[in-house]
């Protein structure tokens, strides 16, 4: 009785999880991404992920699923791409290490880029870094 409700437990806790994953809208390819972006005159966030980047994953479940970070991503076009992808990132600047994320005008001109993971709160200062700095008049 007991692991039948651990089970039912790990099951909650799993479909709660998944439902906050599709609160964050990720566009397929970069292309789409700059159509989006130039439509809707919103900046891009481009990831950039390994194959098996632990980092990568703790970014995506820990960092990215914040409610607060979902909502500052709202006002930007997502899009991510795999490094062992060499078409998806052969027009970016060389990737050094990943998760490498990039904010991107959608003239596509870098306004910012960054490698590693952070945390949430490091993240989010990172996030109003880049959104003043979009804002200012040389970009």
């Amino acid at each position: 009785m007991k692991k039948l409700i651990r089970l039912f437990f790990l099951l909650g806790v799993l479909s709660s999880t998944t439902l906050l994953a599709q609160d964050i809208i990720w566009v397929k390819d970069i292309n789409t991404a700059f159509t989006l972006a130039k439509k809707e005159q919103k900046n891009v966030m481009l990831m950039v992920e390994g194959m098996n980047c632990r980092w990568c994953v703790k970014m995506k479940q820990r960092t990215l699923l914040d409610k607060e970070v979902r909502e500052k991503l709202k006002s930007y076009i997502l899009v991510k791409v795999m490094r062992e992808d060499k078409e998806a990132v052969k027009d970016l600047p060389e990737i050094h290490g990943v998760p490498s994320i990039f904010f991107i005008t959608p003239k596509k001109k870098i306004i910012e880029s960054v490698i590693g993971y952070f945390n949430i709160e490091d993240f989010l200062s990172y996030i109003s870094d880049v959104e003043k700095k979009s804002q200012s008049k040389s970009i």
